[in-house]
């Protein structure tokens, strides 16, 4: 991972803006596949699957231990956008008439 040295505290703080423009993007396209995804499912069981959340916080927090970021902080960020994209992906299942 390269980090550019920055000069000023202005030019860190742009820096920093692209990162988060960068992560709201990403959050922004992950949203868009779990929207993908109720297509598959045909239950709210299937789309509250514990595995697979359960799966993905190991991921995440193994990645965040190999970036070194704090692991417990990467777990509440993805638990908080979990729950909402479960929410998100419901709500596409109702929208399909699935139940």
């Amino acid at each position: 991972m390269d980090v550019k040295k920055c000069d000023t505290l202005e030019e860190l703080r742009q820096e920093v803006d692209k990162v988060d423009d960068r992560i709201v993007e990403l959050i922004a396209l992950r949203n868009a596949y779990i929207k993908q995804a109720a297509g598959f499912k045909q239950s709210v069981e299937e789309i509250k699957s514990d595995e697979r959340i359960d799966e993905v916080m190991g991921r995440v927090r193994h990645k965040a231990l190999m970036l070194g970021v704090s692991p417990n902080m990467v777990a509440d960020i993805y638990k908080k956008m979990i729950d909402e994209m479960v929410e998100t992906e419901i709500a596409e299942l109702r929208n399909r008439g699935a139940f």
